[in-house]
């Protein structure tokens, strides 16, 4: 008996190449008959995903695999969370930034993803949720943070990660737009005036393999980084230690974990936060760990996770 698989394409990504993996993918599979099923769906618009992710039946098939960036991931979680539908997860990374796969070395080459799928190797993570709304990867808000969401789809087709540096720069002379956040976890709390601010999964973030340091994506706990208001003279010396991950005991970074927090602001400030590249709900925000509740399809490699 071969594989019963569900894929979910947003065929916009990866430069345009995710419908030839997919293609190249089902190929392999073919090729040892180790192909039972695949039943596609390309996205056309926001919300496709999590449409057709919450329409599946989990006996009908082995897995589902969603193929795109993160917030192509990230539709496909929230509509089977949402649903609760307990299926092994996928994941064919072909976005612009890819932290999550970048996180746990999900094969990028569409023979050694079959062969990930006929493994069948499998490891529950940890989802955040927020509301209506789930993420596997990041929350995030603040300055920068809108980067992903506002840059337009041709332009990240065209240009890959550039257009989100392109993006980000025009952003710069803003660096001191901050905003005062109030943020309560467990016995922790802070009012601060603050650049930005990120809830994590995974150590990478915005492709920042080690934003995260101390991050696990099993261990039931979300990593919370503020980054204070900044002079621009430390801006430059800030950023060389975020891209070696030697920044958690920055005076102008605060960095914690725990399983549950609250972010809010003033009154008449309007935050709206970032969800793994899409736009997420508007500030305050109640955001928790749910302790794995994601099984996720893994390489066969010893302690990915």
């Amino acid at each position: 008996m071969g594989l019963r698989l569900k894929i979910i394409v947003n065929p916009s990504s990866g430069r345009e190449r995710a419908k030839s993996n997919v293609e190249d993918i089902l190929a392999y599979l073919s090729s040892i008959n180790q192909l039972e099923r695949a039943d596609i769906c390309y996205t056309a618009a926001k919300h496709d995903a999590t449409r057709f992710a919450r329409t599946i039946n989990p006996e009908e098939y082995d897995c589902v695999i969603a193929v795109g960036g993160d917030g192509t991931v990230n539709e496909v979680v929230t509509g089977i969370m949402q649903e609760g539908i307990d299926i092994p997860l996928a994941i064919y990374a072909s976005g612009t930034v890819n932290d999550l796969a970048t996180s746990i070395n999900l094969p990028s080459e569409p023979n050694d993803f079959a062969r990930m799928l006929l493994r069948k190797k499998t490891s529950r993570i940890d989802c955040g949720k927020v509301g209506d709304y789930y993420f596997m990867n990041v929350l995030a808000g603040g300055l920068m943070t809108d980067v992903a969401y506002k840059v337009p789809s041709a332009l990240k087709t065209n240009l890959g990660p550039v257009a989100y540096w392109i993006s980000a720069l025009a952003d710069f002379p803003d660096l001191n737009r901050t905003i005062q956040l109030k943020i309560t976890a467990n016995d922790v709390k802070y009012d601060v005036e603050a650049t930005l601010f990120f809830v994590s999964n995974s150590q990478s973030v915005a492709g920042f393999r080690k934003l995260m340091t101390e991050a696990e994506l099993n261990d039931g706990l979300l990593d919370v980084l503020v980054l204070r208001k900044v002079a621009y003279a430390d801006v430059f010396p800030l950023l060389g230690k975020l891209m070696v991950g030697d920044h958690i005991h920055n005076d102008n970074v605060i960095y914690f974990q725990t399983d549950m927090l609250s972010i809010e602001t003033d009154a008449d400030t309007h935050v709206v936060t970032d969800l793994d590249g899409e736009k997420g709900p508007a500030l305050p925000v109640n955001i928790e760990c749910l302790h794995k509740a994601l099984k996720l399809i893994v390489p066969d490699e010893e302690d990915v996770l």
